[in-house]
């Protein structure tokens, strides 16, 4: 009797302290869950302020200027008697730069990235794979004094111009965002289901084959949004754009010369501007906001294509 109600007790004791155990982890989980709401809420209120802030002070420039004037003026004179407020130049120079980024950067990534994931040997990929990571990490302002001390004077040298220029930039650009795109790239190859490559060989397909026809299609989205991140960098860049790419607000007539971006006109006037001048530098941030969201949204629309 005594040893029946002993093992009552101890029974009693241990549902006891099981229940404990489960109530301390069930307020802990709706604890993180809180947390991760509260993380979500604070992101979402960082960008409603920044687009706040960017429109509630660009929109009116632009109206000031005027939006045509303003979009499609390739002058960019604001210290003028008659100032003139045109980012038509940077637009296309953004663009040129971007271009020539995504040219440079695109498929070097991509061919390293499917070496990376399916033709490496392990050894190697040991010493690969860190050096490519490093990539990502270097500060800009790093990679621009080394495009002014190795790419200029190379470019300058041996191909022409005075070495500042949309080749230069495009080259130092390319180098930039190649990291983001042969990571996320070799992620998404290898994310891949390993019967599709199986299916492939057993068809008759080759190793190569298989990758190339069967491995790399199906891995398209992942690789489409590597890009669309490394354009999203290349076009944000400014320190190492401003030291490489000529600082000149001017529509090129060939890649050897040098160019203004947009973020570059911010980052170089921000600093003396005042009234129409100020608010326009920051409407020329609008519109640079809105080609990143434009990017961003082109990004979703990919990932929500993979999922369905």
């Amino acid at each position: 009797m005594k040893l029946m109600e002993r093992k009552l007790l101890s029974d009693a004791d241990t549902s006891s302290t099981g229940v404990i155990k489960y109530t301390k982890q069930r307020y802990l989980e709706k604890g993180m869950q809180f947390l991760f709401l509260l993380c979500a809420c604070v992101s979402i209120l960082a960008i409603v302020l920044i687009c706040w802030f960017m429109f509630k002070n660009g929109l009116p420039a632009i109206a000031e200027i005027g939006l045509g004037d303003f979009l499609g003026n390739e002058n960019w004179k604001p210290l003028d008697d008659n100032a003139q407020y045109g980012i038509l130049s940077m637009i296309l120079g953004s663009l040129y730069v971007t271009a020539g980024a995504v040219i440079v950067g695109v498929p070097i990534g991509l061919l390293t990235a499917i070496f990376m994931a399916k033709f490496c040997p392990a050894g190697l990929y040991k010493i690969l794979k860190p050096p490519i990571n490093l990539l990502a990490g270097i500060p800009s302002i790093v990679y621009g004094f080394f495009g002014m001390c190795v790419i200029v004077p190379f470019v300058r040298d041996y191909i022409g111009g005075d070495g500042n220029s949309i080749l230069t930039a495009s080259i130092l650009l390319g180098m930039m965002i190649l990291p983001t795109v042969e990571s996320l790239s070799e992620t998404s190859i290898k994310a891949v289901s390993q019967s599709y490559y199986e299916g492939a060989l057993a068809l008759g397909a080759t190793h190569e084959r298989a990758v190339s026809t069967v491995i790399v299609p199906a891995a398209k989205s992942g690789i489409l949004s590597s890009i669309i991140l490394g354009i999203g960098r290349a076009i944000g860049e400014t320190m190492a754009v401003i030291m490489v790419a000529g600082n000149q607000p001017r529509i090129p007539d060939n890649i050897l010369k040098g160019v203004r971006t947009l973020t570059a006109n911010i980052v170089t006037e921000m600093s003396y501007a005042t009234g129409l001048h100020y608010d326009a530098l920051i409407a020329t941030g609008v519109v640079l906001f809105v080609f990143i969201l434009l990017l961003n949204l082109s990004l979703n629309l990919i990932t929500n294509k993979k999922e369905v």
